[in-house]
């Protein structure tokens, strides 16, 4: 891959933020509102697209290196 093909999917940008979010399942977890699923959010400061990645332990700079390609 180039180095002019890396950056965000939608404009191209290159700096990112990462959060985290977490979420309900279904069945009982949602009725009781217990967070069962955790997720990273790698967000384009440019324009905002935002891509989820099932957190799974891994560090965010790996995450951030599969958003920018």
């Amino acid at each position: 891959m180039n180095d002019d093909e890396r950056g965000c999917p939608k404009c191209g940008h290159t700096e990112t933020d990462v959060g985290t979010i977490s979420t309900t399942g279904g069945g009982l977890s949602k009725m009781f509102d217990i967070q069962t699923n955790s997720f990273q959010v790698v967000s384009c400061t440019n324009c905002g697209y935002s891509e989820f990645y099932r957190d799974t332990g891994s560090r965010g700079s790996d995450i951030v290196d599969v958003f920018l390609g």
